[in-house]
């Protein structure tokens, strides 16, 4: 049997080679992108207990515009030196995840004037696409192996704000596209990236996810 050649320093602690840090890495996020998704399907609960699903009687286009409500108060905040009102970027992405899973759930019911929906219905269909993008990020990283990790924060939410402009253009083409992916692939990528600015978030010290 081959032996495997290590380098380590004071031989005793092995350095990791690119591709087993890299396999770390991807496991680690996997981890944290589930964690992050129940912060905000606990979130998402309390509101669905307090409010009810009144979201269902809104269009797919008015809950892309609530998106871009959130992705143009974060670009605020990153640009601006002095604050009017105490609010984070952390509950904002919080935000754009629930709503892209709103957005998402539309797609797939359409909207309804009847507010009677069954809460645990509701959140099985959060569950699956939760699922869905958990399962998409991984492959995307597989392939793009966890570029956004070198990307800014603010950059990211410049991709947000880019996928959302298109999601307003799609919708206002009545959903016809050419050569683009359609509404729910772009709810999908606004979703992830949001998740991947908490996670940064998270690693920078400036958000700790609730116990």
């Amino acid at each position: 049997m081959k032996s495997i050649k290590t380098v380590s320093i004071h031989n005793q602690i092995p350095i990791f080679t690119i591709f087993e840090a890299l396999r770390f890495n991807m496991h680690n996020t996997k981890f944290q992108f589930s964690e992050i998704l129940l912060q905000c399907k606990a979130l998402f609960e309390k509101k669905l207990s307090d409010y009810g699903a009144a979201w269902r009687v809104l269009r797919p286009s008015s809950i892309t515009d609530q998106i871009y409500i959130k992705v143009n108060r974060i670009r605020t905040l990153q640009m601006s030196e002095v604050q009017m009102i105490e609010e984070s970027e952390e509950s904002e992405f919080i935000a754009i995840v629930n709503y892209s899973i709103i957005g998402l759930i539309q797609l797939e019911k359409g909207f309804s004037e009847v507010l009677d929906e069954n809460p645990t219905e509701i959140l099985k269909l959060y569950d699956f696409y939760a699922k869905e993008a958990t399962e998409l990020m991984q492959k995307k990283n597989h392939d793009y192996g966890e570029a956004w990790r070198e990307m800014r924060i603010s950059s990211i939410t410049d991709l947000i704000y880019q996928k959302v402009l298109r999601t307003k253009q799609i919708e206002d083409n009545n959903g016809k596209t050419l050569v683009s992916e359609g509404l729910d692939a772009n709810y999908f990528d606004i979703l992830n990236y949001a998740v991947f600015c908490l996670i940064k978030l998270m690693e920078d010290g400036r958000w700790k996810m609730e116990d």
